[in-house]
């Protein structure tokens, strides 16, 4: 039987947001997450804000929403702030009611610009590991690092002759720009756009694009992210962010350290066992380790679990809008990428929790 179209939308409706949300829905794994990690947080949010004057979007909303923008895949600030207004999902999750406004989208990144002046994103980040490591999720002996390229929202347009004084080769908006027969390279060229953005090819045969070099310290346990670092590009930016993110590792005693053939170089290799770690790194044909380190069975373990980190590379790309950077230079892009490695870590935590025993 056909049924019919009713014109008479309900005018009261006594339901809520969580009333409509799955019970046995992944986001239900996530919250309880997000929200112990923002509660432990809340001394911090006190000391950001003034006593005084007209309440801002609060802290907990606008890092929700980051991890909302990561989860599902929103192309921009203003887009998801649009879908706030009739995705019930979002209002959940965000602990609004049915009936509350969505966010202005100028506002919203407005105050994004106060977690990037106290470095918040980081903080929660770790709050989030440290639930992790409440659970007892993360490895404290073996770990993974690995780099990759992002590309930059600059366009190669805007890589001019650092000699041009910021002059553009035609006036308008997009002008025409014939780059034959003219040889760039980073010391003499400059991206108007951003000057954080380097030159840069990923392997040999592919073409060279405006990047930032992304880093990432994995540990072995579950894959889960314990640090993240955005850089210049250049090339060893991967070796150095590597001892940069060791440094910053709390340890208790020596550790392992796998990586892929990039970082089997005599100064790195040396440099880590300096620190008290055993480089597990992919070997070359004329490699900086030897048998004293490739002969214990943990070497080849590392080497196959240290691959791993590929899978946080390419959520971050794909589900996590990382394939073109939306913002300019490495502090915002800094915080995009660690908000962007936290959404990563509560979906593996997660799924480990509903995982079988």
């Amino acid at each position: 039987m056909r049924g019919d179209v009713a014109t008479q939308t309900t005018m009261l409706s006594l339901i809520t947001a969580d009333q409509l949300v799955p019970s046995d829905h992944p986001i239900r794994e996530i919250k309880p997450i997000v929200d112990h990690a923002l509660a432990e947080l809340s001394p911090t949010f006190d000391l950001m804000y003034s006593k005084m004057g007209r309440p801002s979007i609060p802290p907990e909303h606008l890092l929700k929403s980051c991890v909302l923008i990561a989860l599902y895949s929103v192309r921009s600030e203003r887009q998801f702030c649009e879908q706030l207004q009739y995705n019930l999902l979002f209002k959940w999750f965000l602990d609004l009611n049915v009936v509350d406004a969505a966010f202005d989208a100028s506002t919203f990144s407005k105050n994004k610009e106060r977690l990037l002046e106290h470095d918040v994103a980081r903080q929660f980040f770790c709050a989030v590991l440290a639930e992790a490591d409440g659970r007892d999720l993360l490895s404290d002996e073996h770990f993974s690092v690995d780099g990759t390229l992002f590309e930059a929202w600059a366009s190669m347009k805007s890589f001019r002759p650092k000699s041009d004084g910021g002059d553009g080769p035609a006036s308008g908006r997009n002008p025409d720009v014939d780059f034959r027969g003219e040889r760039r390279s980073n010391e003499s060229h400059a991206s108007r756009t951003d000057p954080d953005a380097r030159l840069m090819r990923k392997g040999l045969g592919k073409e060279a694009k405006l990047c930032f070099a992304g880093h990432v310290l994995m540990e072995n346990r579950n894959g889960l992210v314990v640090d993240i670092s955005v850089t210049h590009a250049t090339g060893t930016a991967e070796r150095e962010a590597a001892l940069q993110m060791v440094d910053r590792l709390p340890r208790k005693g020596r550790v392992t350290l796998a990586g892929d053939k990039g970082y089997d170089t005599a100064d790195f290799v040396k440099a880590c066992r300096g620190r008290g770690v055993t480089p597990r790194v992919a070997q070359k044909k004329h490699s900086a380790i030897d048998g004293r380190t490739t002969r214990h069975p943990g070497y080849a373990i590392s080497q196959r679990i240290r691959k791993r980190v590929e899978e946080v590379f390419g959520w971050s790309k794909t589900v996590g809008g990382g394939w073109k950077l939306r913002y300019v230079g490495i502090p915002r892009n800094q915080m995009w990428a660690e908000l962007t490695v936290t959404a990563f870590n509560l979906v593996r935590m997660a799924n480990l929790a509903r995982a079988p025993v």
